[in-house]
C-alpha cells in the first residue's frame, strides 16, 4: 500500500500514468493515449518483464517464477480519486510489440480488437494488492485478453460498500477507456477470487453500483467467480470486520441483492476449499437461476482456497485446471 506522500503526488497528477517498470528496468516509451472521459493520460512505459519480487510470500514466489511471455504492462492507472482506487493494465505480447513501436500508434494500425478483462483480488477485503496478483495479470495477456488488475480501499477502514463501490467504478473505468487500450468494451469480463469474487458478483449483480456511471450489468459481457463468499453469516467470523456493525446478511450479500437484467455467470469452486465452503456458489447459482440468469458452474479438482487463484500461473498449470476451465469459458464468451 502506498504511503500518504505518494499518494498524494499521485492525486496531484491524476492524468498520467506513473512510470515504472519492471525486472532489468526494460521498458519502452509509448504514445499520448487518448482515454475515453478523461483528458490525455500518458501511458508511461510498457515494460517487459516480470515484477520484481516482493518479501517472502507465496503469491510474490508465483509472481517470481510467471515468465513474462513478452507481455506489456502500464502501472498504477487512477480510475477513482481516493487512495487505493487505482489499476495495472496487462496487453498481450502482438498489442505490447506494437505499442513500443510509436509509428504504430500514430498511424492508427493497431487492431483494436482485443477483449478486456478486470480482474478483482481477494484477501477478507482487509489486505492484498495488485503487484502481488501480477502473475494474473499477465497469465490472462498471455491468453490474448488486455486485462486490469485493480486495487480498491480496504477494512477496516472502509467496510461494505465501499470496496464494492470500488470494484464498480473500476469496471466501468475499463468499458469507457478499453478503446483507448486498445480493447473492445463490448466484449469485457469481470472477474473475481474469494473476497474478490464477492466484489465482482456484487457490483455485477445489483445494478445500482454500476448506474451511477451509466453503465448497466448487460453492459458486461460476462462474470467469472472463483470461490466467493456469496452467501453466508459474515457476523460469526473475522470478516465481520468488513462490514457494518448493523449490517446483516440480508443487507449485503449479492444472493439476496440481485437488481437488473444480468450478464452470464461462470461460478467455480475449490474441491479442497476449507475457507469458503461450496454452499455460497450453490446459494448464488440458485438465486440467479431464480432470476433467470444463465449461470455455469465448474469444480477445480484437487485445489484448495489458495491453490485455486495460484494455479493461474502459466507454470503453475499442472497443480489444477482453474486456468483451463477459466479460459475455455473466456474464449466462449469473448472470442
Amino acid at each position: 500500500m502506498k504511503d500518504a506522500s505518494k499518494r498524494l503526488e499521485y492525486n496531484k497528477s491524476r492524468q498520467k500514468i506513473n512510470n515504472e517498470s519492471m525486472t532489468n528496468n526494460t521498458a519502452s516509451k509509448v504514445g499520448i493515449l487518448k482515454f475515453t472521459g478523461v483528458a490525455a493520460l500518458a501511458l508511461g512505459s510498457v515494460a517487459l518483464a516480470t515484477q520484481n519480487a516482493q518479501a517472502l510470500s507465496p503469491l510474490a514466489i508465483v509472481n517470481g517464477i510467471t515468465a513474462s511471455g513478452g507481455v506489456g504492462v502500464s502501472k498504477n492507472i487512477l480510475y477513482g480519486d481516493e487512495p487505493d482506487q487505482d489499476l495495472d493494465i496487462y496487453y498481450p505480447k502482438p498489442l505490447a510489440q506494437a505499442m513500443k513501436a510509436q509509428s504504430a500508434i500514430n498511424d492508427g494500425s493497431i487492431n483494436d480488437s482485443y477483449p478486456m478483462v478486470v480482474f478483482v483480488h481477494g484477501g477478507s477485503w482487509e489486505s492484498g494488492n495488485k503487484e502481488q496478483y501480477a502473475f494474473v495479470g499477465q497469465s490472462l495477456a498471455q491468453a490474448g485478453y488486455v486485462t486490469a488488475v485493480i486495487n480498491y480501499r480496504k477494512a477496516p477502514e472502509h467496510v461494505y460498500p465501499d470496496y464494492v463501490k470500488d470494484t464498480a467504478q473500476a469496471i466501468a473505468w475499463s468499458i469507457n477507456n478499453a478503446p483507448s487500450l486498445h480493447a473492445d468494451p463490448k466484449r469485457l469480463a469481470v472477474i473475481g477470487h474469494s473476497a474478490g469474487a464477492f466484489n465482482a458478483v456484487a457490483a455485477v449483480a445489483n445494478e445500482d453500483f454500476l448506474a451511477p456511471y451509466g453503465i448497466k450489468p448487460k453492459d458486461i459481457t460476462a462474470v467469472v467467480g472463483i470461490a466467493g463468499p456469496y452467501s453466508y453469516d459474515f457476523r460469526k467470523f473475522d470478516s465481520a470486520t468488513a462490514f457494518a456493525a448493523e449490517a446483516t446478511p440480508d443487507d449485503v450479500m449479492p444472493d439476496r441483492q440481485i437488481k437488473g437484467e444480468q450478464p452470464p455467470y461462470l461460478l467455480l469452486t475449490a474441491e479442497k476449499d476449507k475457507v469458503v465452503y461450496a454452499t455460497n456458489t450453490i446459494k448464488m447459482t440458485k438465486a440467479l437461476q431464480e432470476a433467470g440468469v444463465t449461470v455455469e458452474n465448474g469444480e477445480i479438482k484437487g485445489a484448495s482456497h489458495a491453490t485455486s487463484i495460484g494455479a493461474m500461473a502459466p507454470p503453475l498449470r499442472w497443480v489444477n485446471d482453474v486456468r483451463a476451465q477459466v479460459l475455455t469459458y473466456l474464449d466462449k464468451m469473448l472470442k
